[in-house]
């Protein structure tokens, strides 16, 4: 059976107040690949129906990105979430999320500022925002966010702390391709050479995950040695940042204990992340 489409608030309102018993709700900017439906999958073994957005958030994306050539594959995004057995999808216009010029947005403070905050500013405060908005709109029960983009869950997590926002948040596992790459809809813009260069970011968090007993340094250490011979490559990869942080906050780690190893760069025109959780001093 085929989801149920809503695109206004109206019609949101009342295909919500049809669902029958827990709601697990997976926000999208569509273009849906292998990972976003292991999300859906989590979703239908976390509650009794699921629900997934699909909107292109323009208050995340800075000036020069990526927004106006970003993959919109809405038939092919319906098919997908079809067959996953989704109840509902939300898929609103820019007017819907935003009938007004948005006056009151969230600030995402000194957490998202660092690291992916850094290379893209303000980036974190339009995902805040929307993911707010869609919570606020959708009321699921639980929401569903992808390991991958690991400060985005974090701070999500954060928000809803700081906000007393009634939803339980999940995490879903990094899905890869068979090379090690991540998923992700922007590798669709990547040419082979290209997303051959591309691969030294999960072979980078490899090395580094394979140091991870003799800590931090060695673990930095390995990890910069694979992306120094990338960044000489044909086309090179262009660092933005290789850091070992706390998973909860995204401060740095200096010792002993959990981390993420974040990693992100550039080949041509793209912006790739990737990440892998650590436990340092100890062997995997």
């Amino acid at each position: 059976m085929k989801p149920v489409i809503v695109r206004t608030r109206e019609e949101l309102a009342a295909a919500r107040a049809r669902v029958e018993g827990t709601l697990a709700f997976v926000p999208t900017m569509g273009a849906l690949h292998k990972g976003h439906l292991s999300l859906m999958r989590e979703a239908r073994r976390s509650a009794d129906a699921v629900a997934v957005s699909i909107f292109v958030n323009p208050l995340q994306f800075g000036p020069g990105e990526d927004f106006d050539r970003y993959p919109r594959t809405f038939d092919a995004d319906v098919e997908a979430c079809a067959a996953e057995g989704v109840d509902l999808i939300f898929a609103p216009t820019r007017d819907v999320m935003y009938p007004d010029e948005p006056q009151v947005t969230l600030k995402s403070g000194p957490m998202g500022e660092v690291v992916e905050g850094a290379a893209r500013p303000g980036h974190f405060d339009g995902m805040l925002t929307v993911v707010l908005k869609l919570l606020n709109l959708v009321r699921p029960d639980v929401a569903i966010f992808g390991e991958k983009d690991a400060q985005q869950l974090a701070m999500i997590r954060r928000m809803v702390a700081d906000l007393n926002v009634p939803v339980r948040i999940m995490g879903g596992a990094t899905v890869r391709e068979p090379d090690g790459l991540a998923l992700s809809s922007r590798n669709r813009y990547l040419s082979q050479a290209e997303r051959g260069t591309a691969l030294a970011l999960s072979r980078a968090l490899r090395a580094g995950e394979d140091a991870a007993a003799e800590g931090p340094d060695a673990v930095i250490g390995a990890a910069t040695a694979v992306l120094d011979k990338a960044a000489t490559a044909d086309p090179p990869l262009v660092l933005d940042y290789l850091v070992l942080v706390d998973p909860a906050t995204f401060a740095p780690v200096t010792s002993g204990g959990e981390a993420v190893l974040a990693v992100a760069g550039r080949v041509g025109a793209t912006h790739l992340i990737d990440n892998v959780h650590l436990q340092l001093g100890k062997e995997h």
